[in-house]
């Protein structure tokens, strides 16, 4: 099942994990549109999927806006005639903890991440809808949308948003044909290349050996190039009957994120006083909370200095 004939958007394309997934659709046989706020970055994108012997197009302008939306709908169906796949990817980063985060360290990000995927989103299915074709949505989440993360109030609220607005669009659109998912990525990116506890694996990456077994395998971390072949698989007729769903992917790891469901269910005739809550507390529900931020195992001593 290639994607010969399919016509993709990859919003935040010009680079790192947006450029891995325009390159992959490219290679399964799809025409791409590719996004970017940098001209030249653009330019060399659609270059090396051409390289690849694929069909590319630019769209140089910012995710958020509605402008740029349409923009990139109607590149991809004057250039290439349809639309096929939509992926979501285009982000920034803004961080910093609660107390010193200003409104427009929030405000950026929540445009990009969050209104950005409901602007594209919306105008690919009024496209699509129309079209009568049916349709994938892609959209990219965060592990930090799924158990938050340190000095990242902006960043797991927009992937946090993602999520919810996936499964929305999953019923509205399923009459349509349209499948709406969300991806969570775990790789070697500019973020990570920062922490410490990945150094080890990003200097493999960067020095093109093979990433440690310990990252791939039990971390689950891994290339953009291993996330990618999932947002083809997702963008491809095969996954026609996957929508609504949390896959996250790195190294040589897949999972299906739960929906949200809860951990304990206690009743109590006349309800959940104060004092009954004061009396109940401690043996019935102090066991059920749930943990938060990411859990990472210790990292071993072979990786340690690396990470130093």
């Amino acid at each position: 099942m290639s994607l010969d004939g399919k016509v993709a958007i990859v919003t935040g394309s010009g680079r790192g994990l947006g450029l891995a997934y325009a390159q992959e659709l490219a290679r399964q046989g799809a025409a791409v549109v590719v996004n970017d706020v940098d001209a030249q970055t653009a330019a060399d994108a659609v270059a090396s999927i051409e390289a690849l012997g694929g069909r590319a197009a630019a769209v140089v302008a910012p995710v958020g806006p509605t402008e740029t939306a349409e923009q990139l709908v109607t590149t991809a169906v004057e250039t290439f005639g349809r639309l096929d796949i939509l992926v979501t990817n285009a982000g920034v980063l803004r961080d910093t903890v609660l107390w010193k985060m200003t409104d427009e360290d929030f405000d950026t990000v929540i445009n990009v991440h969050l209104r950005g995927t409901f602007t594209t989103v919306r105008a690919a299915v009024q496209h699509m809808r129309a079209a009568g074709e049916g349709g994938r949505i892609i959209c990219i989440g965060s592990p930090t949308g799924q158990r938050g993360n340190f000095g990242q109030t902006n960043y797991a609220a927009a992937k946090a948003g993602i999520v919810g607005m996936t499964r929305t669009w999953a019923l509205e659109l399923k009459r349509a044909g349209i499948t709406a998912n969300t991806v969570v990525p775990v790789a070697a990116t500019a973020m990570t290349a920062t922490v410490p506890y990945f150094a080890a694996a990003v200097r493999a990456a960067e020095q093109g050996e093979p990433m440690p077994a310990f990252f791939r395998h039990d971390l689950g971390f891994g290339t953009a190039d291993d996330v990618a072949g999932l947002i083809a698989f997702l963008g491809s007729d095969a996954a026609g009957g996957v929508t609504g769903q949390v896959i996250g992917v790195g190294g040589d790891r897949l999972q299906v994120w739960t929906h949200p469901e809860a951990a304990l269910t206690a009743h109590r005739e006349g309800g959940w006083t104060y004092d009954a809550l004061l009396e109940a507390w401690p043996a019935t529900f102090a066991g059920a909370l749930q943990s938060v931020g990411e859990r990472f195992p210790e990292l071993p001593e072979e990786f340690k200095t690396a990470g130093s």
